[in-house]
């Protein structure tokens, strides 16, 4: 499987306004709006009233103001964005509480948080009368850029993460860039990391310009892949670029590293190999290096990382289906998926990779 999408290849980026920006997402027969803005969000009542819903259910990780009233009857329930809650028990307990409200397939349920709430929110109301509509209203940059877009679900296991999961796409997403104003550093550079790997894929030379730019080039990468490929089995494979080892960094630091920084890491990596495989040349493999420092985001593995253990999570990849190892790699026709690599040679690259300095 080979995929070569240039920044050609994006989906068209419509104007709506000064600081306004919407991106459709083109399926047969779900197509929806992503639309990118300053104060965006206050547009969900027409949204909701667009999709004829008589109730809501709001699930919120933020403070109640920053959802606005939708419109119609609604129940707020609230949410914790991190990893840790992201299991079946928590998408058991919002079904239940769907159910107890009397929210029927023809309503609508939203979601406002991070990426987590986006997966936990969205596989809810995949699963809850097999289907009900989910506006996704994300209040992280890689939520915004990543999460809320294309419309995978799922949660995790003990055994790894996102194993458990259903394809449910949102009826819209409002990508409010106000919502990222207050988000502490580490929280920017959770986002850098996908913006950061999606140079690799077909939107580059975003380093310095604007965030609403940044955003909605990342979603129009996003969206031309996802309406290509939907189901992801062919394509949409190469979104995965740096996430075999940014998954398997989450799961061994009992995500104490943060995805979009295990992302970046994993990118750095994914030159590495294709570089020891020779699929690219040198340059092209320290211009992985140069694009994730550009973001100011980290290129190492963590100090005392057992490598064996992160081979052992790599091999539950859901991309996996041979003996050796499978990743989205660069090569001379674009990144494509490259599977049964040698985890010898999966562990030498590992091993010269730089580390982090313990703290």
């Amino acid at each position: 499987m080979t995929g070569r999408p240039a920044s050609g290849r994006l989906s068209p980026i419509e104007q709506l306004g000064p600081d306004h920006r919407r991106v459709l997402v083109n399926l047969p027969e779900r197509t929806y709006p992503i639309d990118i803005g300053a104060g965006i969000r206050r547009t969900l009542p027409a949204v909701v009233a667009r999709l004829g819903a008589r109730r809501a259910v709001i699930v919120s990780a933020r403070p109640t103001e920053v959802v606005p009233d939708p419109g119609v009857p609604a129940l707020r329930l609230p949410a914790r964005d991190g990893e840790v809650d992201k299991t079946l028990a928590n998408v058991d307990a919002l079904c239940s509480q769907f159910a107890a409200f009397g929210l029927t397939r023809s309503d609508v349920v939203i979601s406002c948080g991070g990426g987590t709430t986006t997966d936990v929110v969205g596989l809810a109301a995949a699963l809850y009368h097999r289907g009900t509509a989910v506006v996704h209203l994300p209040t992280s940059l890689l939520a915004q850029v990543d999460a809320s877009v294309g419309g995978k679900t799922a949660v995790n296991l003990p055994a790894g993460k996102n194993l458990v999961g259903a394809y449910w796409q949102p009826s819209a997403v409002l990508c409010d860039t106000e919502l990222l104003a207050s988000l502490p550093r580490r929280e920017w550079i959770n986002g850098y990391g996908e913006i950061a790997r999606a140079h690799f894929i077909g939107a580059p030379d975003l380093i310095g310009r604007p965030v609403a730019e940044q955003i909605a080039a990342s979603v129009a990468l996003k969206a031309a892949i996802v309406a290509q490929d939907e189901r992801d089995t062919s394509l949409r494979h190469i979104l995965n670029y740096g996430h075999t080892l940014g998954h398997a960094l989450e799961r061994v630091t009992d995500y104490t590293m943060r995805h979009g920084e295990a992302v970046a890491v994993g990118t750095v990596f994914a030159g590495r190999l294709a570089g020891a495989l020779g699929r690219i040349d040198a340059a092209r493999v320290a211009e992985h290096l140069d694009v994730v420092r550009g973001y100011g985001l980290p290129w190492a593995l963590p100090a005392g990382i057992d490598l064996a253990a992160l081979v052992d999570v790599m091999r539950l990849d859901k991309k996996s289906t041979g003996t050796g190892l499978t990743f989205v790699l660069s090569g001379p026709d674009g990144p494509e998926l490259v599977r049964d690599i040698d985890a010898a040679l999966v562990v030498a690259t590992l091993a010269d990779m730089p580390r982090s300095t313990p703290a």
